[in-house]
């Protein structure tokens, strides 16, 4: 914590600037006492004592006893209040939805997969068994409404995340150029974000997976779909009309033969993803003479990891092409490491020998790990851009 601040405006403004300060200071700390405190942020003991009793007054922090002695009287210590508050992240797929609520320290509370019928997989209808959902999970744990403070939604598509709106869904017609943030508002009345789930996914390992440590980092997803979450110099990389990320679309040479269509899967996603594997193995397994009955693209690696090699040869060819976007996006990013997830994206019989091929080049080539919150990685990533939301703007609740 810097004790060097820059305070400038008026009295209320710099005591709102202090309470921020001390609310991220007991957050990161855990309890402390109002001289720890003092000492910590440099800020004078009445400046302190002034704004912990305003905290104290909103019901932002509360007194747990006395500290240890350090040869006076015994410090009172005092943390942040983390049930102050909630906050959910959900990751909006084609056929489901994931929720998860958690308290203002991030602390999990509840998780909750829903699947989605067919006809109930439009934005109104999806947002409705949303609220019905959600309602129910804070209702178990005894929580009232007015105290979810903020809500971050993922969805598979190119998503304009300052107007909220989802301007493409590949996998769906009824998701095109969707005013979901203005949908949400009219049922939830707490802050909310809309973000682009793979961007999510990319913030998630930031935030508490397996690039916690990393400033600039590529998350590539790999399942029915094919993404990357461009994390550079700790944020994330929009683009200007939305689209950075959205490999799906990239042109594999001697196979793409028409323009990328904005409403269309891309042909790299029609090739890598899942169902690109699902239609190889059908036409291939049929020829070879192999009679197994395989309805999930997981699958086909899974008889690949057991040596099966039909199996292994339609792996391959996918490695081979997923080194090359690798080597691509790092040549042109440069990121110190790229995170593989999706069902088939960190799956050892993908992801093990495209790290091997990408071993044999000599530039420019990041570590390569496996996500390290699988299905849940979009989730905390919605959760983490609920929070900061929180951290900036608790004081005025």
């Amino acid at each position: 914590m810097s004790k060097n601040r820059l305070l400038i405006g008026n009295p209320a403004l710099m005591r709102q600037t202090n309470a921020r300060i001390i609310l991220m200071l007991l957050k990161k700390l855990g309890h402390s006492s109002r001289a720890d405190i003092a000492r910590e942020t440099g800020m004078s003991a009445p400046t302190v004592a002034n704004v912990i009793s305003d905290l104290n007054d909103l019901g932002l922090i509360e007194w747990i006893g006395e500290g240890t002695s350090s040869g006076g009287r015994r410090p009172d210590n005092l943390r942040f209040k983390a049930d102050y508050g909630y906050l959910a992240g959900v990751d909006v797929t084609v056929d489901s939805f994931r929720v998860l609520l958690t308290d203002l320290n991030g602390t999990l509370l509840e998780e909750q997969y829903e699947p989605l019928a067919k006809e109930a997989r439009s934005p109104s209808a999806v947002i409705e068994l949303l609220r019905v959902s959600l309602r129910e999970l804070m209702q178990r744990r005894g929580l009232p409404w007015k105290k979810l403070l903020g809500m971050t939604v993922g969805v598979a598509g190119i998503t304009n995340t300052r107007d909220g709106i989802v301007i493409s869904v590949s996998s769906s017609d009824t998701w095109r150029d969707v005013p979901l943030l203005e949908m949400l508002k009219k049922q939830f009345s707490c802050a909310l974000f809309v973000e682009n789930d793979t961007n999510l996914a990319a913030i998630g390992e930031h935030f508490r997976g397996i690039a916690q440590a990393e400033e600039s980092f590529i998350f590539v997803t790999v399942g029915a779909g094919v993404g990357a979450g461009i994390f550079i110099n700790g944020r994330i990389v929009h683009g200007s009309s939305w689209s950075a990320g959205e490999i799906g679309y990239l042109r594999i040479p001697n196979i793409s033969s028409m323009q990328p269509a904005l409403y269309e899967f891309g042909r790299l996603e029609q090739v890598l993803g899942a169902p690109g594997i699902l239609r190889s193995w059908n036409a291939v397994s049929n020829k070879a003479g192999v009679s197994a009955k395989i309805r999930k693209a997981s699958s086909v690696l899974d008889l690949a990891r057991e040596g099966n090699s039909v199996a292994q040869r339609i792996v391959h060819q996918r490695a081979r092409l997923l080194k090359d976007v690798v080597l691509n996006l790092s040549l042109t990013l440069n990121p110190s490491l790229f995170v593989f997830g999706g069902d088939l994206g960190a799956h050892p019989a993908l992801f093990e020998p495209t790290v091997e091929m990408l071993r044999k080049s000599e530039v420019a080539v990041a570590r390569v790990l496996p996500s390290s919150l699988g299905n849940s990685a979009v989730v905390w990533g919605a959760i983490a851009v609920a929070m900061k939301d929180a951290e900036q703007n608790l004081y005025r609740y």
